[in-house]
């Protein structure tokens, strides 16, 4: 009997964990999930610590929660477990300090910039699934059998691959300006190779330009989803009241 304890140590834990998700509601849990991403991406300037940590210990408890059979798993708990997925890059930035930490002053420039450009790929995948997930509640209260063909499961998962891709686009520009900005500036590549390289530091400069302006519209579009949500559900609760 003691040999099979330490065996079923972390089943034990798992199953505990799946077994408080399905006693307790679990659409409230994802709801207190959302708001608490919507206050660390939508409304804090900027991530701290405190955040950053309970934004990890959600996104695990809700990657835990959609694993139960209690879960519907629709478009939105598509979009959800892809928000939750996007914390990930947090991890690998952290990682990435230690590792780098730990070389010193020898690190490359380009690899010092690996963390700071994961952290905008988090931001920037949050942002974006989080207005998505705030754009599907709008169809869902306005337009519920309009929109009834664009909520599916197959085309939240392709809305998340192409947000995805568009990042890791994102990312790869970033990275090369840094390469230009290191030692590409100074020599640079001759030929249809440099113009490329030079076209890429365009188009970072252009994106990391737009990324405050892009913010603020995303907070006022959400704003404006909500407020909107909100009202419209007010007198329904009112009626119901009387």
């Amino acid at each position: 009997m003691q040999k099979t304890i330490p065996g079923c140590f972390f089943q034990q834990i798992y199953s505990s964990l799946t077994g408080i998700s399905m006693e307790r509601d679990h659409m409230k849990d994802l709801r207190r999930y959302l708001a608490l991403k919507y206050i660390q991406y939508l409304v804090l300037s900027s991530s701290n610590t405190v955040s950053t940590l309970l934004g990890l210990l959600g996104s695990a408890y809700a990657m835990i929660l959609l694993q139960s059979a209690n879960v519907s798993f629709k478009s939105t708990a598509v979009l959800i477990s892809s928000l939750a997925q996007a914390d990930i890059l947090v991890l690998l930035s952290l990682v990435s300090d230690l590792v780098l930490g730990s070389f010193g002053a020898g690190v490359s420039p380009v690899a010092s910039a690996m963390a700071p450009i994961l952290l905008t790929a988090n931001i920037h995948v949050s942002c974006v699934l989080l207005s998505c997930v705030a754009f599907e509640a709008y169809l869902i209260t306005f337009l519920p059998s309009e929109s009834r063909p664009l909520r599916t499961v197959r085309k939240a998962r392709l809305l998340c691959r192409v947000v995805w891709a568009l990042v890791a686009a994102e990312c790869a520009l970033f990275l090369v300006d840094e390469h230009l900005r290191a030692g590409g500036a100074s020599s640079p590549c001759p030929g249809p190779l440099g113009l490329l390289f030079q076209l890429c530091a365009a188009a970072a400069a252009l994106l990391r330009s737009l990324s405050y302006i892009l913010g603020i519209l995303l907070r006022i579009i959400n704003v404006y989803i909500y407020y909107k949500i909100f009202f419209s559900m007010s007198p329904r609760s009112r009626l119901k009241s009387k």
